[in-house]
């Protein structure tokens, strides 16, 4: 049965209190919610679970202890949002936090459109495919190969909105801090990097200068070390990136060179000269580790250029998020109430060319025709069907509540307002 702190006061649901887009909305959720079998978190006796049903605030502190009274729930209040938390409590029910007893919790890394630059200018499905791009990078880049997770231990989830969640279950990490997950998060988004640690400064005596006076001062060599080809994490990144800065250096106009380099502001004549010098020795620099070989000048601007490449080797995940051990996140299987899209769980080998349009579209949703009132005009693919939409049309019911959900389209035709749904 469900367990529930003292029930939050709101007045009795009624559908009709709700406007046509909600309602039409509404009517779709509780088909799907009537069918569906609730995907239940791991250890889900010890999650606390939050709703936030359609014209109503965020009711939480509940527990649950099968799937059927999840299911039921899920079935009798319809919710438009369904989350999950991420820690596990010894009493997840109890409505003060102190008192839920906390016992540990998943590591969440969550990657969101909206930090993407220039979101507001992409379509849904562009935003989407820069998102998947990144949470693939996070996946392949730091979370199997530096953080040395397994595939079974890194569970990705579309969100149902704009982006992708990875939970990790491992006993090594359920009763991190929050200080410790957010030196994870400062890892990945490079923050505090220190290239001056990556390629220290080296310095040897190169013989003496004497003087009149009988005196004579110590003639320095200051040249700076590269990372071993066999280091991982940053060390390993920066000597990559570094490897492409010299093919750049070697191939590219200075035009362009400063394009790709914005800190770099040399005069072309010292970049094409540099050029040539790399193309001499380059080579041998990574042979030797060193860049000993290159003038002061010179290992200056590569400097510069590793400055503005490590910031594009980062991963820009949700910095509040993964620090927070007692979070709610999303409810796996549940419908996402801005899109009507579901969260889905999926493989990695899955994220490769997941298509949410494609993929995450409600089976229960079917063909037959809605009337909406487009608010802008636009062009979309959903289940393989090119959509041109504009003014007052009709799309497929399984388009309608992404179209709806996004603020994209209102339900019904302007010119027929009167007309109700129920």
């Amino acid at each position: 049965m469900a367990e529930q702190a003292e029930p939050q006061k709101q007045k009795p649901f009624a559908s009709n209190e709700l406007d046509s887009n909600s309602r039409f909305l509404y009517k779709l959720f509780r088909r799907y919610y009537r069918s569906f079998t609730p995907d239940m978190p791991d250890r889900f006796t010890k999650k606390e679970f939050g709703f936030i049903p359609f014209g109503r605030t965020m009711q939480r502190h509940m527990a649950f202890t099968s799937q059927d009274d999840l299911k039921t729930f899920m079935m009798t209040k319809v919710p438009a949002h369904s989350y999950y938390s991420t820690a596990y409590y010894r009493h997840p029910s109890r409505p003060v936090m102190e008192e839920k007893e906390w016992m540990g919790a998943e590591l969440i890394f969550d990657l969101d459109a909206d930090h993407l630059q220039g979101a507001d200018e992409m379509t849904y499905s562009e935003m989407m495919v820069q998102i998947r791009r990144e949470m693939i990078a996070l996946c392949d880049d730091y979370l199997f190969s530096d953080l040395g997770f397994s595939e079974d231990q890194v569970h990705i989830c579309f969100s149902g909105g704009r982006g992708y969640h990875a939970h990790i279950r491992s006993n090594d990490i359920y009763t991190l801090g929050a200080n410790e997950r957010r030196e994870l998060v400062d890892y990945i988004s490079c923050t505090g990097l220190d290239l001056e640690r990556i390629f220290p400064v080296h310095q040897n005596a190169m013989g003496a200068v004497s003087y009149g006076n009988g005196t004579s001062v110590a003639k320095i060599n200051k040249y700076r070390l590269l990372p071993a080809p066999d280091e991982g994490g940053w060390k390993h990144k920066m000597r990559e990136a570094l490897k492409d800065i010299v093919k750049d250096i070697r191939e590219e106009e200075p035009k362009r060179i400063k394009k790709l380099y914005p800190s770099v502001k040399s005069q072309n004549s010292s970049l094409e000269k540099m050029g040539t010098h790399l193309r001499k020795c380059g080579d041998i620099m990574f042979e030797r580790g060193t860049m000993v070989d290159l003038e002061p000048w010179e290992q200056e601007i590569l400097m510069k250029c590793l400055n503005d490449v490590a910031p594009r080797l980062s991963s820009e995940v949700d910095k509040p998020v993964t620090p927070d051990i007692k979070r709610l996140i999303r409810l796996p299987g549940s419908l996402h109430g801005k899109t009507g899209l579901r969260v889905t769980p999926i493989t990695r080998d899955q994220l490769t060319d997941y298509d949410p349009l494609q993929s995450a579209v409600p089976d229960v949703f079917t063909s037959d025709p809605v009337k909406v009132t487009m608010r802008k005009d636009m062009s979309i693919n959903i289940l393989g069907e090119d959509m041109s939409l504009k003014g007052e049309t009709e799309v497929p019911e399984f388009a309608a509540p992404f179209l709806v959900g996004r603020k994209y389209a209102d339900y019904g035709w302007k010119s027929q307002q009167s007309e109700r749904l129920f």
